[in-house]
């Protein structure tokens, strides 16, 4: 069989010779020829695939990637992760899209927080107890919580407790990426333990949920799903895996 100059065969690799959408719609009714489908591309192109393929498909969803700074948090070690997290490249999926933050740090962390963040030209969308900080800060709609901005947008909530915090995640997270910053190793554990998402962290930038960046090489997507399984299934087929991330204040650089 011919092979290209990377020992590869010719036909390893195909494209489909149309870029129009009614190509795709066909294309997810081949299955007796295609074994997974992995759309990359926004929301509403994936939820189509989702409901329209014959196909199994690994979803590459949104990314609404939260992180909590956390009553026992470092605070200049909390502002300098959350700012890499939002303002590194904010346009890619790994992006802190909501900020938390525990009332009992919040009168010390927000003044610098904020200020850093409004010089970037973040709009700041806040709860009331966020706004009282600062006259800049929009109010926040029960949307915002939700969406994946994907640019210079971010909103900031202050929550009471570890609890409410991983509840505001569980309720409005996308189970893509989410960290705390803390130095409390309870709190630490259970967040790790408690929060459902591909990837968690503990003081360290979201933005390293990248495969090249956890050494996996070229990456395929970042998926949300959860079960992979082929051949026999016992119970270990029946249960899923997450990334588990500790750091001591690493941001992403590159």
């Amino acid at each position: 069989m011919p092979t290209t100059s990377t020992g590869l065969p010719e036909a390893a690799v195909s494209l489909v010779p149309t870029a129009e959408r009614a190509g795709v719609d066909v294309l997810l009714q081949l299955d007796q020829y295609l074994d997974v489908i992995i759309p990359r591309g926004g929301e509403a192109l994936i939820r189509k695939i989702v409901e329209t393929s014959r196909i199994p498909v690994i979803k590459h969803a949104k990314g609404v990637c939260h992180i909590y700074v956390d009553e026992a948090a470092d605070l200049s070690m909390a502002q300098t992760v959350a700012f890499n997290a939002k303002c590194q490249r904010p346009a890619t999926c790994n992006a802190m899209e909501t900020l938390l933050v525990h009332e009992r740090v919040a009168k010390q962390f927000f003044p610098s927080m904020l200020k850093q963040l409004q010089e970037a030209k973040v709009e700041v969308r806040g709860c009331d107890k966020t706004r009282a900080f600062s006259p800049l800060v929009k109010p926040a709609t029960e949307e915002d919580w939700s969406t994946e901005y994907l640019d210079l947008v971010l909103s900031v909530k202050v929550v009471g407790s570890l609890d409410e915090a991983m509840q505001h995640i569980a309720r409005y997270g996308s189970a893509h990426s989410d960290a705390i910053v803390t130095s409390n190793t309870i709190h630490a554990k259970r967040f790790l333990d408690e929060v459902d998402s591909a990837c968690v962290y503990v003081n360290a930038s979201t933005r390293f949920t990248d495969g090249f960046q956890f050494g996996l090489g070229a990456e395929i997507g970042i998926s949300t799903d959860r079960l992979h399984a082929r051949g026999p299934m016992a119970l270990e087929e029946l249960t899923t895996y997450k990334y588990i991330v500790h750091g001591t204040g690493q941001i992403r650089q590159s």
